[in-house]
């Protein structure tokens, strides 16, 4: 079960700590690019862990139909509130959801076919495995419908060697232990797994397909050192630069802070 309570502690601040800062948006950017070629307009897509709206909101401008869920009841209504300031409540349906339970959820606005589905910025790293949030989706996912998935990697470099550079060991390695403690603002923590590209591509068969993999914070810090690229905006812009350049080329790939995995349903 993920924590509710973790993400309505950020709920609030997230999008001035990340969506509306330099790193956010590049970092968004680059998953935007992909979402835009895997779905069209007039389909009907599934996001788990919405959070503030931001990919729904993108996706809904461009035709799509959304049902966007979300474990938090804060970041929802932060997400619901922006849907509307925007018009776009009528292409987005708000729903509550533990994406580790979509198994066995009856609403019916889950109910298929869906055209594919995503998740961004490292929703599903609160759950252990994700072979059961697999089968799930494709019951509900048509045959060649694409999964877009944002994941956070066990081998994060930015991260390991700042955490070194501070002292802090046992923070430096932790995307190498399961079910890590993790601390999400306010003093709340949550439980957290790393799952590698390989390690996902094995738990999402024999429903999925691996058709694409990229790096999401490769060149570019982690997301919990977004001041930085506040601090020195021109070199970062560089490294966003060459991100898009490499971000496909092993051992990008491995060597990021997210990763970007896109399957296709068997």
């Amino acid at each position: 079960m993920i924590d509710q309570q973790a993400f309505d502690a950020v709920a609030a601040g997230y999008d001035a700590d990340f969506t509306e800062r330099r790193l956010g948006r590049w970092l968004r950017a680059a998953v935007w690019e992909r979402l835009d070629g895997a779905f069209r307009p007039g389909e009907r897509v599934l996001e788990l862990g919405c959070g503030t709206g931001e990919d729904a909101l993108r996706l809904a401008r461009r035709g799509l139909r959304v049902t966007a869920t979300d474990v938090s009841p804060g970041m929802l209504a932060v997400a619901k509130a922006k849907a509307e300031a925007a018009g776009l409540e009528g292409r987005i349906r708000f729903l509550r959801l533990d994406a580790g339970r979509l198994e066995g959820a009856g609403d019916p606005a889950l109910d298929g076919p869906f055209a594919g589905a995503y998740s961004n910025f490292g929703a599903l790293n609160c759950l252990p495995s994700r072979r059961e949030l697999g089968r799930a989706l494709a019951a509900r996912i048509r045959p060649g419908g694409i999964l877009a998935l944002v994941i956070m990697g066990p081998l994060c470099p930015w991260e390991t060697a700042w955490h070194l550079a501070h002292g802090e060991l046992n923070t430096a390695r932790r995307r190498w232990r399961p079910g890590v403690t993790a601390h999400v603002g306010d003093g709340r923590t949550l439980r957290v797994w790393y799952p590698s590209p390989r390690a996902l591509r094995a738990e999402l068969a024999p429903d999925w397909r691996m058709l694409d993999l990229a790096g999401v914070g490769a060149l570019l810090p982690p997301t919990q050192l977004a001041h930085l690229a506040e601090r020195w905006p021109r070199s970062f812009a560089t490294l966003a630069l060459l991100e898009r350049r490499f971000r496909r080329a092993w051992p990008w790939t491995w060597l990021n802070d997210h990763y970007l995995a896109v399957f296709e349903r068997r």
